[in-house]
């Protein structure tokens, strides 16, 4: 069976040669007589008109088909155009952010007065219950266990594991995270502990301060471990019970740790700390 297009192309060149034929009878009679000529000219003219109307009609077809071709291929182009555009559109977004973010760290660090070594994060602990990530600096970049991690908002954790390019680090709001902490206001101090839920908790912390919503609360030193007057984040809810000695406070962290991207290891040893009374 012969294709649509085959048909159309075998069509046009049987039209064609007839034609050539028709006209060619035609021209070798121009010295016949007039009246066979007016004869077999209202014969052959009908059949030569529809000659050129088909033969029109098949080049039009082949106009359009290739203007259609054509028309895809321009599309196809723009697209990628379009798409390729976007793509550097959005790295430059990225570098855009990520710059905001550097130098928002960088100008932390200035303030510091730490020595410290910037780390990406790289992956995440998935399970709920821990709230621990992972970074790609490790004892080769100086990193050691117990090093406090900070970013530009406050603390953000202690490094728990090292290898020789990465290290595990568990953020201030697990469970298992503890950081010895004053109400910046009054220096009343007690002890920062993560919650399942994201936030802190601020406890024993003696009733006899008056603690207030939105008292900043940073890290006092005493630990050993965290700088002192580090951010940690702000109180959102006092709860100050009839009896005993302690009150309880909630905490939210000014850091977003969903959220983090870069962080900075502190590499000096912890300072030796002040006395703090109550």
């Amino acid at each position: 069976m012969f294709s649509k297009k085959m048909v159309m192309i075998v069509g046009a060149i049987v039209l064609i040669a007839v034609n050539v034929i028709v006209l060619s009878v035609n021209s070798k009679r121009q010295t016949s007589s007039t009246g066979i000529g007016r004869v077999t000219i209202s014969i052959i003219s009908p059949f030569q008109e529809v000659v050129s109307n088909s033969i029109n009609f098949v080049k039009n077809i082949w106009k359009h088909y290739f203007d259609l071709v054509s028309v895809s291929k321009e599309n196809v182009r723009l697209n990628r155009s379009l798409q390729e555009a976007e793509a550097r559109n959005n790295q430059l977004i990225e570098m855009e952010l990520s710059h905001a973010r550097l130098k928002k760290l960088f100008e932390f660090k200035e303030a510091l007065q730490k020595k410290v070594v910037a780390a990406e994060v790289i992956g995440r602990d998935p399970s709920p219950w821990f709230k621990t990530i992972i970074v790609n600096k490790g004892s080769q970049a100086g990193v050691a266990r117990g090093m406090p991690v900070v970013i530009a908002e406050g603390i953000a954790g202690l490094v728990t594991e090292v290898s020789a390019k990465y290290a595990k680090i568990l953020l201030v709001i697990d469970q298992n995270s503890a950081v010895d902490a004053l109400i910046q206001r009054n220096r009343a101090r007690g002890i920062v502990k993560g919650e399942a839920s994201g936030r802190l908790l601020f406890q024993y912390v003696l009733r006899k301060h008056d603690i207030h919503v939105g008292d900043v609360v940073v890290s006092s030193g005493l630990d050993g471990v965290f700088p002192k007057g580090i951010r940690i984040g702000y109180v959102d809810e006092v709860n100050r019970p009839d009896s005993g000695i302690f009150q309880q406070l909630s905490v939210t962290p000014y850091a977003d740790f969903e959220k983090l991207e870069e962080v900075l290891i502190v590499l000096d040893p912890p300072e030796k700390p002040d006395i703090v009374d109550q």
